[in-house]
């Protein structure tokens, strides 16, 4: 029997973390909204979520979200559901120096890791800021924390989304809303993600790392975070292990020299 007749929204819900979140939200009874661009995968990911939980209400929406015009239009498209999370998991990474870089798969990366989280984010805010419960969970990396070699790029996309979204906790904090602004730090996940960022459909998290996490683990890590009162979920890159934890980056907030408003 469904207890929650709130909605959670997964971006790049098709695969990897997204779809193990999907599962793993499922199984705690929250309908869903399944968003990614493959929509025989979503509505695959959809039959076997409701074989298992056949009371939850899954709604699919196809879109490319690193086309800014989908990501206003799919915002307007699901504003009036009763949503009590929002998780902004959709993104990709490119391996490779920066001058060696291909233009065309850069720019997409930018516009999805930053502009679309940005702009779900910003709107989801304005419309659930006062709603009781509410969290918005965005997806980063530990490559948000710290600069991998040959994903520099990757990592400032992250870096973004790091400062933004604890900047966003700390801001919604000092006004005393009720929605809470969280980030996951994932280090490497077996997903699509290593084939996407190598351009190399043979991709090997053995070969390529010997220790990573599953998505279902992540997805463990996520729900730790949701249940939680801290801001960030962070992996130790080097250790693998996954600790709660307050906001990392400096902020301002008292400052004497912050602008007088």
């Amino acid at each position: 029997m469904n207890q929650n007749n709130k909605y959670t929204v997964i971006t790049g819900a098709s695969a990897g973390i997204g779809a193990a979140a999907a599962t793993a939200f499922a199984a705690r009874g929250h309908n869903l909204v399944l968003i990614a661009r493959r929509t025989e995968r979503l509505h695959a990911l959809k039959d076997k979520i409701h074989a298992a939980h056949p009371s939850l209400d899954i709604i699919v929406r196809t879109a490319d979200l690193s086309v800014p015009e989908n990501v206003i239009h799919l915002y307007d498209d699901l504003r009036t559901l009763p949503i009590g999370t929002w998780i902004n998991n959709a993104g990709f990474g490119s391996y490779g120096i920066v001058g060696a870089q291909e233009l065309g798969k850069i720019t997409q990366m930018i516009h999805l890791n930053i502009e679309a989280l940005t702009i779900l984010s910003t709107l989801f805010v304005r419309d659930f800021a006062d709603v009781a419960d509410a969290q918005l969970i965005n997806i980063s990396s530990v490559g948000g924390y710290q600069i991998v070699p040959t994903v520099v790029t990757y990592c400032a996309t992250k870096f973004y989304v790091s400062a933004f979204t604890e900047g966003l906790a700390h801001e919604l904090s000092a006004r005393g809303a009720k929605l809470r602004a969280k980030l996951l730090a994932p280090a490497a996940t077996q997903t699509e993600f290593g084939a996407v960022a190598n351009d190399n459909p043979a991709y090997d998290y053995d070969k390529a790392f010997g220790t990573y996490h599953t998505s279902a683990e992540m997805a463990d890590f996520l729900l730790t975070l949701y249940d939680s009162d801290e801001t960030l979920g962070i992996v130790d890159r080097e250790t693998y292990t996954f600790r709660l934890c307050a906001p990392q980056l400096p902020y301002a907030g008292n400052s004497a020299r912050n602008q007088k408003v």
